[in-house]
């Protein structure tokens, strides 16, 4: 799939703990670092309101991005995300370096489809579980999907969809189903509608309470 994201960076010769502190309090930017491919790992900075305006868009997470460092193009994927665990602020970014002809592995968002024409909760009454929203694939950078889809409408109620059942693109696969079975993970069932069910039992006690007390009424009036 074509890069349809591009961020500029700059190499970072300024290190430590209070440089990238200085870093993201007076420029606005943020430390980060590329990886991979063979070459050495270079530390970057970028400026936080590019990261975060491409980090809006579900899709930059799976696609192939254009960094330009220093007037260079290198293709790569975002890896690792830090954020801050009050603010709405990105503190380090991790990119892997992308070759063309190289397998790579990324965990690419599951979009669930016909949730609401399901078998198991329009006939059924259940409810649907999402035990997975996003699954690690691996597949050479040409060909990486932006999402997979997961079709629910045929499943009934307490049946699942687990790993192995999900319809890949060529040239994708899910490296944890090599494993073997026990790595074949839940993906998405549907159950019985407990809330439902309470309710319905509720229902049903008051009924027969209404009932008792009836019946309890007409033998003190035969008496």
């Amino acid at each position: 799939m074509a890069a349809d994201f591009e961020l500029s960076a700059e190499l970072r010769t300024d290190m430590g703990k209070g440089a990238s502190r200085r870093l993201r309090r007076k420029a606005d930017h943020i430390p980060a670092v590329i990886y991979g491919a063979g070459r050495e790992p270079q530390p970057l900075t970028l400026a936080h309101k590019d990261l975060a305006k491409a980090c809006e868009n579900e899709a930059f997470f799976s696609h192939v991005l254009t960094l330009t460092i220093d007037g260079e193009k290198q293709s790569a994927i975002i890896k690792d995300l830090q954020r801050h665990p009050a603010k709405p602020r990105i503190m380090h970014a991790d990119f892997l370096r992308v070759q063309m002809d190289q397998l790579i592995s990324v965990d690419v968002p599951l979009h669930f489809l016909n949730e609401d024409l399901c078998v198991g909760v329009k006939i059924g009454g259940g409810q649907i579980s999402h035990n997975m929203t996003q699954v690690e694939i691996s597949c050479l950078p040409g060909v990486l999907p932006e999402y997979i889809e997961v079709d629910l409408a045929e499943l009934e109620l307490g049946q699942a969809v687990h790993m192995s059942e999900i319809t890949l693109p060529e040239g994708v696969t899910i490296p944890a189903l090599s494993h073997g079975a026990d790595y074949d993970q839940l993906v998405a069932s549907v159950n019985i509608n407990k809330r439902a069910e309470a309710d319905d039992a509720d229902v049903a006690g008051e009924e027969d309470g209404e009932a008792e007390t009836d019946s309890g009424t007409e033998d003190e009036g035969e008496e």
